[in-house]
């Protein structure tokens, strides 16, 4: 509660992971005839229960486009899309796939003004910087804790401003044990059953760190090095990039690209063989793919975390360029 400056520490709710508190929220809040609003950008970790809700006939829902250079014709977007009867949007903090940063602030102003539910899946923000719930004007934030905050898997964080209405799970919480429903009140309402203490545990480790560390001072780091990676990709004719160089608070430390029209899963095997980790394909984010014209090879991601060296960087930048690296993805391929 204090790393994300929420007033109430019994509202920090623990969840099986970030896809668990997106699903807590979507299927907590709304109710027959509610409109619902995401971006284009959306994880399927909201778009898919979304959609879910959509199909049954529930709800109905529209995607807002984001704009790779213009927050002023995003949040034009976004206003455009909204109804008299949309209830909630979710909007994630950073695309997973581009690692863009959206203008959540901005977004939060204008979901507070019209009465609609705000939710940020941080999976991509939380801990790479800082993300100040009250500064979101969100009513809910959800967290992947195994990335930037160096949890282990399996653990997710709800962090909430409002009461939701229906609960996915029910059980034993340790209090009212006498009545026959959940308890109204967080995080009760929302931890039936034992929650995952020693995931717990080492989320508290991975936040000591970053607070000891100092978010700010690690995500200028990690930038660094992810705009040294982006400059050298951007000299290379066989390299195609998918978005604008990545300035400080506008992206994250996410970079996706394509080598030439090699299939991305041939490229990131190719790297692999060399000790390179790399993620390829679609990144369970298919909008964001058809945003980005890349539905069909998806695209190769590198991802900058706190203990990568500028070392490394030179290391893929030297090893793309070299003849062994093409000669293994033509035998890939």
């Amino acid at each position: 509660a204090n790393y994300f400056s929420l007033q109430d520490a019994e509202n920090v709710i623990f969840t099986q992971n970030c896809t668990h508190s997106l699903n807590c929220v979507i299927k907590g809040c709304l109710k027959k005839g509610d409109h619902v609003l995401i971006s284009s950008l959306e994880h399927n970790a909201v778009l898919r229960p979304v959609y879910s809700m959509f199909n049954q006939g529930v709800i109905t829902f529209d995607i807002f486009e984001v704009s790779s250079t213009d927050n002023a014709k995003t949040i034009e977007n976004f206003k455009s899309k909204t109804k008299d009867n949309t209830k909630l949007c979710v909007c994630t903090g950073a695309s997973n796939v581009t690692g863009q940063v959206l203008p959540v602030c901005e977004i939060g102003k204008i979901c507070k003004e019209k009465e609609i539910i705000f939710c940020v899946d941080a999976a991509q923000t939380a801990g790479s910087g800082t993300v100040h719930f009250q500064d979101i004007c969100a009513d809910f934030l959800c967290v992947a804790p195994h990335k930037s905050l160096f949890a282990p898997m399996g653990i997710g964080v709800l962090l909430a401003n409002k009461p939701l209405d229906n609960v996915l799970i029910e059980g034993g919480t340790g209090g009212n044990s006498a009545e026959p429903f959940v308890p109204e009140f967080y995080p009760e309402r929302m931890e039936s059953g034992t929650v995952n203490v020693p995931g717990i545990m080492g989320l508290k480790a991975g936040v000591d760190f970053i607070n000891r560390m100092g978010a700010e001072k690690v995500y200028k780091r990690e930038m660094g090095l992810l705009q040294n990676l982006y400059e050298g990709l951007s000299k290379s004719g066989e390299i195609k990039l998918y978005t604008p160089y990545p300035e400080n608070d506008k992206f994250m430390p996410v970079l996706s690209f394509n080598f030439g029209d090699y299939p991305s899963e041939k490229t990131a095997a190719a790297l692999d063989f060399f000790g390179v980790a790399t993620r390829a394909g679609l990144h369970c984010a298919p909008l964001a793919h058809k945003t980005l014209s890349t539905e069909k090879n998806g695209t190769v991601r590198v991802s900058i975390g706190a203990f990568n060296t500028e070392e490394q960087i030179k290391y893929l930048l030297n090893l793309l360029n070299s003849e062994k690296f093409i000669k293994k993805l033509q035998e890939f391929h």
